[in-house]
C-alpha cells in the first residue's frame, strides 16, 4: 500500500515515519514537510508550504494518510495560528488525499476532543474530528491521547511538570489518566491506517496507558 504521513517531524509524527518505514505492507511513504528529511528508498517527502498546498501533485494519489499535525498555543503564538495547524491544515491534507482516492485517515487528535467545549484547545480538536467525519473517508480513526510521554525537540515546561507528577502518581491513577508513550499511540495509528476498517473509530486515552 501507499501510505502518506503529514506531521513527520514532531513527536508522534517521527516514531510513525519510523514505524511506516519499517513495515513490510507499506511500499511507498509520502511525507509532506517544511524542511529535508532524511532520504529512504521508499520515502518521497515533498518540501510544501501548508498554506498553499499543490492542488495536482501525483503525490496525494495514496491508500492511506497518517495525520500527527499539532502545536500549542505558546509555540503558534496565538489561537488563530493554533487553529490553522491543528484543523485547518489537517483538513486541507484530507480533502486533497481523498479527492485523489484516499480511503482511509487517521488523526492524532487529543481526550477531551468536543466541537462543544468551552476549552479552546479541545473545542478546535473536536472540529476538526467533526469536519474530517463529514468528508466521508471509507475509514476514519480518531486517537485521543491524554498527555503525551516523549522527548520533544522544542521544550515545553508546563508538560514537563505535568509528566512529573502523572509518573509519580502513575500507579493510583486510571488508565485514561496515565501518560500515553508516543511510540505507543504512534504504532497505533499505523496499525489502523494499515488495516483501514470500515466505518468511524475511535482509540482512547485508556487504550494507549
Amino acid at each position: 500500500m501507499k501510505l502518506m504521513i503529514v506531521g513527520s517531524t514532531g513527536l508522534v509524527g517521527r516514531h510513525a515515519l519510523q514505524a511506516v518505514l519499517a513495515h513490510p505492507g507499506i511500499e511507498r511513504v509520502v511525507a509532506p514537510v517544511r524542511r529535508a528529511l532524511v532520504e529512504h528508498p521508499r520515502l518521497l517527502s515533498p518540501i510544501v508550504d501548508f498554506d498553499a498546498l499543490p492542488v495536482d501533485a501525483s503525490w496525494w494519489s495514496v491508500d492511506a494518510v497518517v495525520c500527527a499535525l499539532g502545536t500549542t498555543i505558546k509555540v503558534a503564538g496565538s489561537q488563530d495560528a493554533f487553529r490553522r495547524v491543528d484543523h485547518d491544515y489537517p483538513l486541507a491534507v484530507a480533502r486533497l488525499a481523498h479527492a485523489h482516492g484516499a480511503s482511509t485517515f487517521v488523526l492524532n487528535s487529543a481526550m477531551g476532543a468536543d466541537p462543544a467545549s468551552r476549552i479552546f484547545y479541545n473545542r478546535v480538536k473536536g472540529d476538526v474530528e467533526r469536519d474530517l467525519t463529514a468528508l466521508g473517508f471509507a475509514s476514519l480513526t480518531l486517537v485521543r491521547p491524554g498527555l503525551i510521554g516523549g522527548e520533544r525537540e522544542e521544550f515545553r515546561a508546563g508538560e514537563r511538570v505535568a509528566t512529573a507528577v502523572l509518573r509519580a502518581l502513575h500507579p493510583l491513577l486510571p488508565r485514561r489518566w496515565r501518560i500515553n508513550p508516543a511510540e505507543r499511540i504512534a504504532r497505533s495509528m499505523v496499525d489502523a491506517a494499515v488495516r483501514g476498517e470500515p466505518g468511524v473509530h475511535v482509540i482512547a486515552s485508556d487504550a494507549l496507558a
